[in-house]
């Protein structure tokens, strides 16, 4: 039979319009913010005779051998103290000088944010991630690699300001090399002051810097620099290893010691380049070199606040690249907390790693060296979240994994609850034997507070994480950062105290010009 090719085809039925439902805007699931506290007891890789050692050889580097020191004020600030200053700058200093003028410096101080609820605990047990710091460069995996400029500088202040996780920024998150050389510590401090309200470490680079940075918080904090009695800014300073400290680094240190603000004396330690290839040898030096900064601080101002930092690690003697994340590392991370507590000073360290791009090798040197900054209690963490190539690359990518693993480690450093109320024997009698705990009361009433939600894992079966796409973790960063911010929130400033920020700006822009500031005498 043939079939009516003139009849027309049956109509499908249409299916039901559905409705445009608004689906609920689900942030990325955070921790609270909040100061973090460790409840371990620090890891001691050092014996007390080791650690012992290290304290005597330290000293007699300082009498024997000294530590080159240029800028005639530093100098003055050494031999009007005692110490033996020779005509080629060396600074030889007697152990009990030395001693005696760092027990001025504080045990512990608090940094305080700009929002009075991000102050930052320096010294105990008090643990702080900080941002990526230092890089010229800036890498994500949509814009490629790139020398830094002050745009990818305020996306970084805006990310680490809506990650709660970070609890203060470096020096600077990245360096903005679209700007004069002269004047980009104004902007960088500028942004660091309006597109976050935690703390942060200023560009510290000579007095002039130094002092334009606390001038400016000072507005911002709406206090009258003759008044500020409190640290609302810090710096960090590195010792030039081998055993020289420069005058840019000197007369910033001075700088913030004078207006009472906060200093890491950081020694920049790489063994087989700049120490003996041995970790006695780099801790001997390290130790050295951060007691002489200390001590300048406090011939200075006794009871300026300041932070022993370490940053020690081992070299690829191959191609002379320093690695970060090795064996090496970590236990210099560890070994850096002994030395700062048996001075009772505050400690700095820092979370890096190798790698040259956003993987496996960059995530496990990370953990090897978070984990031992954590362990050696490390108050402040520094690079926490966003370093790259050894520090030349501030990641975006890196920065959202970071906050992921530094989460973790922020829900693991909470303390314990452990009662007859936690155990949920009800909950036990209630669900019997054979039976889950998925829906019962006592999981529920626990849930959020119990439970970190990370935001990169995928907990989808591996065929049905194919279908929705097969994203990895890299891949899903890239779409966190870029919801982050979007969710990102710039904090609350009084439109007076900004019009004084940019007019300040202005006016010593105009000053500097491309010039370099120099020291600003208090």
């Amino acid at each position: 039979m043939i079939e009516n090719t003139d009849q027309a085809p049956p109509r499908r039925r249409s299916k039901p319009r559905r409705r445009n439902k608004t689906k609920p805007v689900v942030k990325i699931p955070q921790i609270e913010r909040g100061q973090l506290q460790s409840p371990f007891t620090p890891l001691t890789p050092l014996d007390e005779e080791q650690l012992e050692f290290v304290h005597n050889v330290s000293l007699q580097i300082l009498e024997e051998q000294g530590i080159e020191v240029l800028g005639d004020l530093a100098l003055e600030a050494f031999r009007n103290a005692g110490a033996d200053v020779s005509k080629g700058g060396i600074v030889k200093m007697d152990r009990a000088l030395v001693l005696e003028t760092i027990a001025h410096a504080p045990k512990e101080f608090d940094l305080i944010g700009r929002n009075p609820e991000n102050t930052m605990r320096c010294g105990g047990n008090a643990i702080n991630f900080g941002l990526v710091s230092g890089p010229p460069n800036v890498h994500d995996c949509i814009n490629g690699r790139r020398a830094g400029s002050i745009e990818d500088f305020k996306t970084l202040i805006k990310l680490g300001q809506h990650f709660n996780v970070i609890g203060f920024f470096g020096n600077q998150a990245v360096a903005p090399t679209d700007l004069p050389v002269g004047t980009r510590h104004l902007d960088t401090t500028f942004h660091s002051l309006t597109l976050s309200d935690k703390p942060f470490l200023a560009t510290g680079i000579g007095g002039g810097r130094a002092r334009d940075a606390v001038e400016l918080a000072a507005i911002a904090h709406g206090i009258p620099l003759q008044d500020l009695s409190v640290p609302i800014v810090m710096t960090n300073i590195n010792i030039n290893s081998p055993r020289k400290l420069d005058d840019a680094m000197a007369y910033g240190a001075m700088q913030m010691a004078m207006l009472g603000q906060a200093v890491v004396v950081t020694p920049f330690t790489l063994m087989g380049a700049m120490t003996p290839a041995t970790m006695a040898g780099a801790l001997a030096q390290q130790n050295a070199e951060a007691l002489l900064g200390i001590a300048l601080t406090q011939l200075t101002r006794k009871g300026a606040p300041v932070v022993y930092g370490g940053f020690t690690s081992n070299v690829d003697m191959r191609s002379g690249a320093p690695a970060f994340g090795t064996p090496e590392n970590a236990l210099a991370n560890i070994a850096g907390g002994q030395l700062a507590r048996k001075y009772g000073l505050p400690y700095r360290t820092s979370a890096c790693n190798a790698s040259n791009t956003v993987d496996a090798q960059a995530t496990w040197e990370t953990q090897m060296s978070l984990w031992s900054a954590v362990m050696g209690h490390g108050n402040l963490i520094y690079h926490a979240a966003g370093w790259l190539e050894g520090g030349l690359v501030a990641s975006f990518e890196k920065l959202v994994i970071d906050c992921e693993m530094l989460q973790h480690m922020a829900m693991m450093l909470k303390p314990l609850k452990i009662n007859l109320e936690e155990v949920g024997l009800d909950a036990m009698q209630h669900v019997g034997p054979g039976g889950h705990f998925f829906g019962c009361d006592h999981t529920m009433a626990r849930y959020k507070n119990a439970f970190y939600e990370p935001f990169l894992s995928d907990w989808q079966n591996h065929e049905n994480w194919q279908l929705a796409g097969a994203k990895d973790a890299t891949a899903r960063a890239t779409e966190t950062w870029q919801k982050a911010l979007q969710e990102y929130e710039p904090p609350a400033l009084d439109a007076s105290v900004a019009e004084e920020l940019k007019a300040y700006l202005a006016k010593r822009s105009e000053q500097l010009g491309n010039n370099e500031p120099t020291l600003l005498p208090t």
